[in-house]
């Protein structure tokens, strides 16, 4: 995108407004301004970044993202092409809140599942179940003691 480019995604236009230098604490970065609209009104401007870090040199890009409860607006900034022009990425992505809904949803679902009735009348059964077993695997103290006379040579 050159100064003054519009891009339409999702019912927005991002328009790219130009490129400043900035100097950050540890980074030099380059600072898009893209300027969101939607039906010609203006509703946000966003900063991606492309940052050059002092120390190691890395390059990283800071993506702008405005989220809202219906869509999420991702703009990602890239290389520099020739005469000023920039490549930009721009995503428009439907519904990404709503996927922490449907986790709530699922969890709420575990907690009423775990709080059912029924599940604790199996779990007592087996608990009695393995008890009969278990009292019919030992024999009684009094009952240990006289087989175990019956058994010593004295």
């Amino acid at each position: 995108m050159d100064v003054g480019d519009t891009v339409k995604a999702g019912g927005y236009s991002f328009r790219f407004n130009g490129i400043t230098n900035i100097a950050g604490p540890n980074y030099q970065a380059a600072r898009a301004e893209i300027e969101v609209s939607r039906n010609g009104n203006v509703i946000n401007k966003m900063y991606p970044e492309k940052r050059s870090y002092t120390a190691s040199g890395n390059v990283m890009t800071e993506t702008a993202i405005d989220t809202g409860l219906f869509r999420d607006l991702y703009i990602s900034l890239g290389e520099p092409v020739s005469g000023g022009a920039w490549s930009v990425r721009v995503y428009y992505k439907p519904f990404v809140d709503w996927i922490w809904g449907g986790a709530l949803i699922m969890a709420i679902g575990g907690g009423l599942a775990l709080s059912d009735r029924r599940y604790a009348l199996v779990a007592r059964k087996q608990r009695q179940a393995l008890e009969v077993v278990a009292a019919k695997k030992q024999p009684a103290p009094a009952l240990a003691r006289v087989a175990s006379k019956a058994e010593s040579p004295t």
